[in-house]
């Protein structure tokens, strides 16, 4: 069997780790939804609780961000904003002892409603790191904080500044950089910083070089804020070819990785609201393709069409129940995960409410819902989940980390309060550790391993 060059560097610098990293099977967590970009991982020997005052190490963090840290080999790397002097940062850390190894300045901070400039997430290919803010700041570090190449994205193709602070995390695949820009035609703040309304485009970037290689505008009819999306570019490989998924201004696309043409979309939002802005990623699994409807409304299975046609009207199911407005859902092991991120709309009224918020866990083929489990009365779940050695790690911005069975019934694991919030970031997995960020600690859990007699 052919595997993707991807696949086969992942698995290659995993076998690696595993020889350092006994028992467990090493894996790195190289991009924001992990190395199969849905969230899971094949990584083993992970905690089933977390123990506050026992963790493997903490590292304090200058400030806050969104972003989820990202480990290749013995490196954890991390963005970062610093409370003090309002940088943009970019962190190496040692895997092993959280050890601060270096600290790179590459951009200033700017404010957004609830959020900060450093959302996006790194990603990296072990040879080069990637880091993007939100202000447009884009540059390649190697795996030793030097600076490569960088780039100033919102000078070249006008102002980043969507409502509520760009957030789409850049995404390397098969030797690509690849950047999204889904916004107004006139920002929300700031100038626009090009001659007429600004476009909507897929970016496609060389990760040697830093010279863009293509640039695909994406058109769409949206209105207002709905034409704003905060979700990142994923891959879907099916049937001898692959594809990126958009999801946002009303549609969910694909697109040809080599070019950025377009294969099909898939039209959301018949309604023509003007504020359905789009936060969680599409999640393929198969042939299907999950799509969040904005502000907790359903969740839809597309089913991906062949190119150059245009599936129908109809979704292959869809999920009734309030389901997610940011948390992007998890597909692991055959089950997909919907994270409720809040009981209700904050903006909207008269919107869909949850008596408390709920983890649901679906047969991805029809959507037939296998059960609900309560995570909390309330409050925010924005981070999105991530399934790894037969558990579900969730994490609230309050700073709850709860641990279940990735089973056939719904059970809780363990709950650990560890506090710092607001949080965010998704919990990544890699060497038999779990890397959890607060908003100014980054936290490492290791399982505990029995003594020798």
């Amino acid at each position: 069997m052919n595997l993707p060059n991807r696949l086969l560097a992942t698995l290659g610098a995993a076998a690696l780790l595993a020889l350092a990293v006994p028992p467990a099977r090493a894996e790195n967590w190289p991009h924001w939804r992990g190395p199969l970009f849905n969230g899971s991982s094949p990584e083993t020997g992970l905690p089933a609780e977390l123990d506050k005052d026992r963790p493997a190490w903490v590292a304090p963090m200058p400030g806050h961000s969104s972003a989820t840290p990202i480990v290749w080999g013995d490196r954890v790397f991390v963005s970062s904003t610093d409370a003090d002097t309002k940088a943009l940062l970019a962190i190496g850390l040692g895997a092993a002892d959280g050890k601060v190894l270096w600290q790179r300045r590459l951009g200033t901070d700017a404010r957004a409603p609830r959020n900060d400039m450093a959302s996006p997430s790194p990603c990296t290919d072990g040879r080069r790191v990637f880091f993007l803010y939100g202000t447009g700041d884009l540059a390649a570090l190697d795996p030793d904080g030097k600076v490569l190449w960088t780039r100033d994205l919102a000078k070249d193709f006008g102002n980043f500044a969507i409502k509520f602070g760009y957030s789409s995390s850049p995404l390397l695949y098969q030797d690509r950089l690849y950047v999204t820009v889904l916004r107004r035609p006139k920002p929300y703040s700031g100038p626009a910083g090009a001659e007429g309304p600004l476009d909507s485009f897929l970016l496609a970037i060389d990760p040697v070089t830093g010279e863009d290689r293509w640039r695909h505008v994406r058109p769409t009819d949206a209105l207002d804020e709905s034409y704003e999306s905060y979700a990142t570019a994923i891959p879907h490989e099916r049937a001898g070819r692959a594809e990126l998924l958009l999801l946002g201004g009303d549609y969910l696309t694909a697109h040809d990785p080599a070019s950025g043409k377009e294969t099909w979309r898939f039209g959301l939002n018949a309604g023509r609201l003007s504020n359905w802005r789009v936060i969680p990623s599409p999640v393929p699994w198969q042939d299907l393709v999950f799509a969040a409807e904005p502000r907790g409304n359903r969740l839809l299975a597309v089913r991906a069409a062949r190119p150059g046609a245009r599936p129908g009207a109809a979704p292959a199911w869809a999920f009734e129940e309030r389901a997610t407005d940011s948390a992007t859902p998890l597909v692991y092991r055959d089950a997909l995960y919907i994270l409720q991120s809040d009981k209700a709309d904050p903006v909207v009224r008269n919107s869909r409410r949850s008596p408390v918020i709920f983890l649901f866990r679906l047969d991805p083929k029809t959507g037939a819902e296998r059960w609900r489990g309560e995570l909390g009365p309330g409050g925010a779940w924005r981070a999105s989940p991530t399934g790894a050695d037969g558990k579900i790690y969730c994490l609230s911005e309050e700073g709850e980390v709860v641990v279940l069975a990735a089973a056939d019934e719904f059970k809780v694991l363990s709950r650990t309060m560890l506090g710092d919030g607001p949080t965010q970031s998704s919990i990544a997995v890699a060497g038999g550790r779990l890397y959890v960020r607060t908003e100014r600690r980054l936290y490492c859990f290791a399982a505990a391993r029995a003594k020798t007699p």
